[in-house]
């Protein structure tokens, strides 16, 4: 499909979903609620980013402070601040799509299968020196200079 279909889709038809589903929400337990409901959810929404936005920035540094590169935990903060402006914004559908990326082992899983689909994270048929699945030895290939 054309992505800039599927962007004029999103732009078109994600406000209009948003209002018609706070229309019928707001005909069933009124305006005043409704109002009322959507500042909370996004006020209830900033408070939950904060708190795991927090949460993120101690495993990033942990990560680093063992020398290894934080790609989950950077894609994970992506994420996140998606999730925050998601639930900034009005309405009910762009606030369960933000509390749904609120959720860690989901974000967490979607940060994996985004890096493994980019070809950045690939699974290992073994450790260093063993035979692959398809029977031949992984050879690693580089050059050393030895310093004395």
């Amino acid at each position: 499909m054309n992505p800039i279909f599927i962007f004029f889709l999103v732009l078109v038809g994600a406000p209009l979903v948003e209002l018609y589903l706070l229309i019928e929400v707001g005909s069933r337990i009124g305006a005043l609620p409704t109002i009322l409901l959507s500042v909370f959810t996004a006020l209830l929404g900033a408070w939950l980013v904060r708190l795991q936005g927090v949460s993120v920035l101690f495993r990033v540094q942990q990560v680093l402070a063992r020398g290894e590169a934080p790609a989950i935990e950077m894609l994970e903060g992506a994420l996140l601040m998606l999730a925050g402006l998601m639930l900034l914004f009005p309405g009910f559908l762009t606030d369960a799509m933000g509390f749904l990326l609120l959720v860690t082992p989901l974000c967490r899983w979607m940060a994996v299968a985004f890096l493994r689909h980019a070809g950045v994270m690939q699974p290992l048929d073994g450790d260093f020196g063993e035979t692959a699945s398809n029977g031949r030895i992984r050879v690693i290939e580089g050059e050393y200079r030895r310093d004395d």
